[in-house]
């Protein structure tokens, strides 16, 4: 990413307690915030690695879901990933 543009870019993943995992990309802004589901753990193996190595056609595969409306005012600004520790 380029440090020299503002926002927050990162990825990540959440097996939760039904065994699927729900991954989460935030491109810079909180309007461009993404999650999706599967069960598939060679799925978001590759995704997380694609997003690393910026490889293009990493988010295929998924239904992504932009969830910029369901954060609240202080998540919107803060570049910290919208996962709280209480829901794992």
């Amino acid at each position: 990413m380029d440090e020299e543009r503002p926002g927050s870019w990162y990825i990540q993943v959440l097996l939760r307690g039904n065994n699927t995992y729900q991954l989460e990309y935030r491109d810079g802004v909180a309007e461009l915030h993404y999650q999706t589901q599967t069960i598939s753990q060679e799925k978001v193996r590759g995704a997380l690695l694609g997003w690393a190595g910026t490889k293009p056609g990493w988010r295929d595969g998924f239904m992504w879901n932009n969830i910029a409306e369901q954060l609240g005012p202080g998540d919107r600004e803060s570049p910290e990933p919208s996962i709280g520790a209480e829901e794992v």
